[in-house]
């Protein structure tokens, strides 16, 4: 039977509160185009208020009344510190452009479920795991029609006839429907290209419907293929 001593309405309301008031700074920092915005904000507020309540409430079944016998919280706050590095290797910075901030607060947040699940305060687990699908389903959504989410960032690999000029063609028109061209990495034979053909993944950002890019690139002379990865996946 789930032991829900130090989960209470109390220590739901706090972790509500803590999302809530993540959130707002969030939205402050989506609307000024920061990287860190929205969805990093909630994520990592969120996750800080699950850690403490873990450390708070997680270990009262191994500690004697009145006495201190051990601090068993220094468990977690090894767990956290190690997190830590694991989800600095994820963030990168590229030619201005800072990507892996929402992942790299995911794992953290990751963490922070399996804390709570081991300590037993099993619907503080359950909690932050739905706060984290709202996050990044639902506030995703919202991110895309807030004003300082204009500029996003796409990658793409395009594939195209060898010897026709047809990627001056491809740069020309992203420059000219208003996309910053950021990166551009050729491909190899490794890439398994048909015969006669060539390709490259180029790295923009715009405020223009991806698809429509996409849609627009497809219809030019000597294009063969294009995909694309939106800014999404890119974090």
């Amino acid at each position: 039977m789930i032991d829900f001593q130090g989960q209470g309405p109390a220590q739901i309301g706090g972790l509500l509160l803590a999302f809530v008031l993540a959130s707002a700074i969030g939205l402050e920092r989506q609307l000024r185009g920061k990287s860190a915005g929205l969805r990093t904000q909630a994520l990592v507020g969120t996750t800080a208020a699950a850690i403490l309540l873990v450390s708070k409430y997680g270990f009262g079944d191994v500690l004697s009344s009145g006495l201190v016998v051990l601090d068993p919280s220094r468990i977690a706050a090894q767990v956290v510190s190690g997190i830590g590095f694991l989800g600095a290797g994820l963030i990168l910075a590229r030619r201005g452009v800072i990507r892996g901030l929402t992942t790299a607060a995911a794992v953290w947040e990751t963490a922070a479920v399996g804390l709570a699940a081991g300590a037993g305060l099993w619907l503080i687990a359950v909690v932050v795991t739905a706060l984290h699908f709202v996050t990044v389903y639902g506030y995703t959504l919202l991110a895309r029609r807030l004003p300082g989410s204009a500029v996003q960032p796409v990658r793409l690999r395009v594939l195209y006839v060898q010897g026709h000029g047809a990627l001056r063609t491809v740069l020309n028109r992203l420059t000219s429907d208003g996309w910053r061209v950021d990166g551009l990495i050729g491909l190899t034979a490794a890439d398994r290209l048909p015969d006669g053909t060539t390709g490259v993944d180029i790295e923009a950002a715009g405020a223009a419907r991806p698809d429509d890019l996409r849609i627009a690139l497809l219809g030019l002379d000597d294009v063969i293929a294009v995909s694309m990865t939106e800014g999404e996946e890119l974090e």
